[in-house]
């Protein structure tokens, strides 16, 4: 057995991620979620059933991989490490999978296709006795291709557990069964070979059904998998004035690496000199190149273009974008809105509820007629048995949900956004409010320094403010320092140094004690702003921020920054508003500046001169009346907010896209985007609630006039068939030609891989 690789994810607490061999429906992944949260120390068990993978979050200090990797093989699953390192390998595991299942279900279809027409002849009555001898051997050979459907037997009843086998089992043995009977006692109008043409139909259809599930989570991990071939294998390294091509895995972070015109970005960083337009497109999902200068961050896996870069690397392995990327893609797939749970506690019930249907069918057509006088009727007992029990397959209704799911997380990915929870999905179409943070959100949150006034020299000023805010990780203090650089001014050493959430910083400069904030916290302080008050109203009506500066106790200036709208707000809010939802800005800026953005943008409710820790609260109060409400923000001073609200979103511009905060990550940091998402997660959603329909009314409708004995075990499997391919398509539905893509990829890669013998 592989003992799976955790990571830790905060201080008390890991993560483990295993795959999960054999898992068929979500009555699997209720049996694992269990079994598993039943060990000591495990907080949460997530599962993804088209990816047959568990994350498992867990106290280190009271239980171990090993453990919990024995607690999941002892419920019978396969286990295997899902661990980072190991994603190629098993996207290729997977591929093989697919070719090898795919051999077993050409050699069955090859049994159903002689099946059917020596059914229907005997039908019609066309040939003789023999045909039913025939129909048997078949059915016998599509046994012996279906080992694994009885190879669990002993363990399952020793485990007391009950999956979807015991049904598919009793279908297969059921016509088996009625098949012999009819070689052994030749009643007369009795379909022999059609109670045998059941057993072969029965395993062919299970077959297909399992590796069309095993197509979909393959063709899910090969998106994956292009995502990671994106990254090159080796980068341009720059050292000691030499230049030359080194493993990825060489590289450290502060290394310099070189990237020339048309090559892909190699990993994470930032331009330190050069300037080009690099195509982000497969990463972010935005069509337009980005233009890169001194400064700017580079994602891994982009496409540089016509300039050269020479970039300072900020991550590797495990932190850079695509494996971020790739990591939050496969969290999202472990997703539990309300529908999941309900399918799998109906399940529970379903499966010995069906059983124990079909077994009192069966007695009381072989029971009630000998009791009126008629005798048993043997056809009818058998035909209520096997109709029940066939009508009954539940992989339809086991994965009615997950494929909905995981073809909306599929679709959002190739557009740069990540639902990353079951609200993303259930709860996104009820939202009617949408609370935007203006910096980063509905602005560039790129400030600059468009005007200085001062009681003395300006530029004495800004180096003030610069000096103070150089250990500031603030975007208005990280603009002071940079306006000041660029007026030849580097900051003095600062000997002490407080942030004052919302307020502004207080600091030691060459032993004077300066305060750059809020006009009204540094008034506080120093007493009115004087002559600078009226100007510090009329930078803020223009819609600038304004921060005020002293030095000990004595107003020094006023620096008034700007930010730019972005391009796209207007556009999105419109669109917003004309699909019912009510937009509020909320922002800690000044009131006049928040309300010159407002109105740019049309938004009619806005909350300024918020402090971070206010921003929950409001959240709370726009959803005390019952409104479903959504936040947008940038998931770090905002995360309390997207934590309280239905529907948090993250906008995860540059490299950092590791906001645990958010229902929704945006990566391109599009705020247009927060709609697309939105429409996909009602899509997905709506398509689970059509398959969740589509299965229980096939179901709900199908056994109870399969109980009846009136339905042939032929027409129970066509209707079965309908029912389960349905579920499927409509999962599926205009992926198809993707889907195709993905298998020709497969075949063709499996073509050129040699085998262990060569």
């Amino acid at each position: 057995m592989t003992i799976p690789v955790s990571e830790t994810i905060a201080e008390g607490r890991a993560r483990l991620r295993m795959q999960a061999g054999g898992m068929q429906c979500a009555l699997c992944a209720g049996i694992i979620e269990r079994g598993l949260r039943e060990q000591p120390g495990v907080a949460e068990v997530s599962i993804s059933l088209p990816e047959q993978q568990v994350l498992v979050d867990y106290d280190p200090e009271r239980v171990g991989p090993d453990q919990l990797a024995t607690a999941l093989d002892d419920l019978g699953f396969k286990v295997g490490d899902s661990a980072p390192p190991s994603r190629a390998q098993s996207s290729d595991e997977d591929a093989s999978r697919v070719v090898s299942e795919g051999r077993r279900l050409l050699i069955l279809g090859a049994l159903s296709v002689v099946t059917v027409p020596l059914m229907l002849l005997e039908m019609v009555d066309k040939v003789g006795g023999w045909v039913g001898w025939v129909l048997g051997a078949l059915a016998v050979a599509s046994l012996v291709v279906t080992p694994e459907l009885f190879v669990d037997t002993v363990q399952s009843r020793r485990r007391g557990l009950l999956t979807n086998r015991p049904v598919v089992r009793a279908s297969i043995f059921g016509g088996l069964a009625g098949g012999l009977v009819g070689l052994a006692l030749r009643p007369a109008d009795f379909p022999t070979g059609g109670f045998f043409a059941v057993t072969v139909l029965v395993a062919t259809y299970h077959i297909f059904s399992m590796w069309l599930s095993l197509l979909v989570r393959t063709h899910s991990s090969h998106s994956v998998r292009k995502l990671m071939e994106l990254q090159p294998d080796t980068a341009r390294l720059v050292r000691d004035g030499l230049e030359g091509d080194v493993p990825l895995k060489a590289v450290r972070i502060g290394d310099l690496i070189r990237v020339r015109p048309g090559e892909r970005v190699p990993i994470d960083g930032r331009v330190t000199s050069g300037h080009s337009a690099v195509d982000e497109s497969l990463v972010t999902g935005e069509a337009m190149p980005v233009k890169k200068t001194e400064g700017a961050e580079v994602i891994g896996g982009a496409i540089n273009g016509s300039g050269t870069l020479l970039i300072e690397v900020t991550h590797i392995g495990e932190d850079t974008f695509l494996q971020q990327i790739v990591r939050n893609i496969e969290e999202a797939r472990a997703l539990k809105p309300g529908v999941v749970d309900l399918v799998g506690r109906v399940l529970k019930i379903y499966i010995p509820a069906v059983l124990a249907l079909a077994a009192l069918a069966g007695v009381f057509w072989a029971v009630a007629p000998a009791v009126l006088g008629d005798g048993p009727d043997l056809n009818r007992a058998l035909f209520a048995t096997l109709g029940v029990l066939i009508l009954a397959y539940p992989c339809a209704m086991g994965m009615a949900a997950p494929l909905g799911l995981v073809r909306g997380s599929s679709d959002a990915a190739e557009q740069g956004i990540i639902l990353r929870t079951g609200e993303a999905f259930q709860t996104f179409g009820q939202v009617r409010r949408v609370v935007l943070d203006k910096t980063g959100t509905l602005t560039e949150g790129v400030f600059t320094v468009r005007e200085v006034e001062a009681t003395g020299d300006r530029d004495q000023v800004l180096a003030l403010a610069a000096a103070a805010e150089a250990p500031s990780e603030h975007p208005l203090g990280e603009a002071i320092v940079a306006a000041a650089r660029e007026r030849g001014s580097e900051p003095s050493t600062v000997e002490e140094f407080e942030a004052l959430s919302g307020r502004g910083v207080r600091a030691r400069v060459d032993g004077a004690v300066v305060l750059v904030g809020r006009p009204s916290f540094v008034a506080e302080q120093v007493g009115e702003l004087g002559p600078l008050a009226d100007r510090a109203a009329e930078l803020e009506q223009a819609g600038r921020t304004v921060v005020a500066v002293s030095r000990d106790g004595e107003l020094q200036g006023l620096i008034a920054l700007g930010d730019d709208i972005r391009t796209e707000a207007r556009t999105a809010l419109d669109a917003m508003r004309r699909q019912g939802l009510t937009p509020v800005m909320v922002t800690g800026d000044n009131r006049r500046a928040a309300q010159r953005v407002a109105r740019e943008l049309g938004i009619d409710e806005v909350r300024a001169e918020v402090l971070p820790q206010d921003k929950t609260e409001i959240v709370r109060e726009l959803q005390a009346d019952g409104t479903r409400v959504a936040m947008v923000g940038d998931g770090i001073n905002d995360a309390p907010a997207l934590a309280q609200a239905d529907v948090g979103i993250a906008m995860g511009g540059g490299t950092d896209i590791a906001i645990e905060s958010g229902d929704v990550i945006i990566v391109g940091n599009r705020l247009d985007a927060v709609l697309t998402a939105r429409e996909i997660g009602r899509r997905s959603y709506r398509r689970t609630q059509q398959n969740v329909v589509l299965a229980f009314l096939f179901n709900g409708i199908g056994v109870p006039l399969a109980a009846t004995g009136l339905v042939s075990p032929i027409w129970a499997m066509i209707v079965m068939f309908v029912s389960v391919t349905g579920v499927f398509a409509n999962s599926m539905r205009g992926k198809w030609s993707m889907m195709f893509s993905t298998l020709r990829d497969i075949v063709k890669r499996q073509s050129l891989t040699p085998s262990p013998s060569a």
